[in-house]
């Protein structure tokens, strides 16, 4: 198949259009580098180095004899996304090409717009650019757990069959995100499955959980072919955050109580993932949604967890919790699609998280410690 990856220089992309491309997909990225500018902007960089997406692109080609061509551009341009349908014509395009930092959504009005703007447009024009030149094209988008918040109900898998005053009907499940970045990804899914029920399109949303990890099978085969390994307290993810901590010989930073339940996946859980979605289409006229996790704990636990593996003295801190969110709530997901379409995951072990520990000792002295102390509050609305 023919597979175009949006967001293809980022923390997930990259991964993705390699995995693809190692399973005779043929996979072309397409960027804007407005992820490198952010790193720019809040003054911090990956803990892992990072190359460019021409050497990376390059580097593949020389290990693997595949080419991966890259667009550069940007989805706000609708001109430019339709240029690209129409040159590479893909089977299928899987969709990163969002801001996906809750926090950063956060800071002020001027991320709020921008947050929305950018994920929401850009996703319009895409789902324009794909009625108007194939409405075959499969769309593969990345949504994510967040959207749901943490209802006092079990959450389904997109969907939800109610019967109300003696009437059955499917609906959409109902969300209740916790950021302007959650808020954009919902109105993302209103837009698809509005363009499947109206165009006819077909789409897969998966509403993914928190990702840790930063090694897949294809990025382990040379180090230019590294992605990136975010650590800080805007775009770092809770574990691994945690296993850079115990590094630094820093107390692991729990927000509030620690009871806030998170699913999560392996990255290589995440690339399989999106490569069964590609191979096993939605139907015509289909809006599908798979809760993309293999299993949920508290951030407390997962805190708990390192310290535990950690060769050393580990403490644990708790601190004001600056998002609005419960401390502690239910939180139960059925997440069965992927695993029926063949997913056989790698569930959080404690070899995983061991081999974390010499990944962030090689490149500690990249840290910024200070990075990783949450400045942005959700009470607070500024300009």
């Amino acid at each position: 198949m023919r597979v175009l990856v949006l967001g293809g220089d980022g923390y997930l992309g990259w991964p993705t259009a390699l995995h693809l491309s190692d399973r005779g997909h043929e996979t072309a990225v397409l960027d804007n580098f407005a992820r490198r500018r952010y790193d720019e902007e809040l003054g911090v960089q990956s803990l892992v180095a990072i190359e460019d997406l021409d050497v990376r692109a390059a580097a593949w080609k020389e290990v693997s004899g595949k080419e991966i061509p890259v667009f550069t551009g940007d989805l706000l341009d609708a001109d430019f996304v339709y240029d690209v349908l129409r040159d590479f014509a893909p089977d299928a395009v899987v969709h990163f090409a969002e801001q996906r930092a809750a926090p950063y959504s956060m800071i002020d009005r001027e991320h709020a717009v921008y947050t929305q703007h950018n994920n929401v447009v850009g996703t319009l024009n895409l789902l324009f650019a794909i009625a108007e030149t194939n409405p075959d094209i499969h769309l593969v988008k990345l949504g994510t757990m967040g959207e749901y918040g943490t209802p006092n109900i079990d959450i389904e898998e997109g969907w939800l069959d109610v019967e109300h005053n003696g009437r059955k009907d499917r609906v959409l499940y109902p969300k209740r995100p916790g950021s302007f970045y959650h808020l954009s990804k919902v109105h993302d899914s209103h837009n698809m499955e509005f363009a499947c029920r109206v165009w006819g399109l077909r789409a897969t949303d998966l509403n993914q959980g928190v990702v840790y990890g930063q090694r897949t099978p294809q990025t382990a085969l040379d180090p230019r072919l590294a992605t990136r390994f975010d650590y800080d307290a805007v775009f770092g993810t809770v574990l691994n955050r945690f296993v850079i901590q115990a590094v630094l010989g820093l107390p692991l930073t729990v927000y509030g109580t620690g009871g806030q339940t998170r699913g999560l996946i392996d990255i290589r859980d995440t690339v399989e993932c999106i490569r069964l979605a590609v191979e096993n289409p939605a139907e015509t006229g289909e809006f599908r949604v798979f809760n993309q996790m293999t299993e949920s704990m508290s951030v407390k636990e997962i805190a708990e967890l390192v310290a535990e593996h950690f060769p050393g003295p580990v403490q644990i801190e708790h601190l004001d919790n600056p998002r609005v969110e419960k401390p502690e709530h239910y939180y139960n997901v059925k997440h069965t699609g992927l695993i029926e379409l063949g997913l056989k995951p790698h569930l959080l072990s404690d070899t995983l998280i061991e081999s974390m520990f010499p990944v962030v000792e090689e490149n500690k002295h990249r840290v910024e410690p200070d990075k990783m102390l949450p400045r942005v509050n959700w009470t607070r609305a500024k300009n």
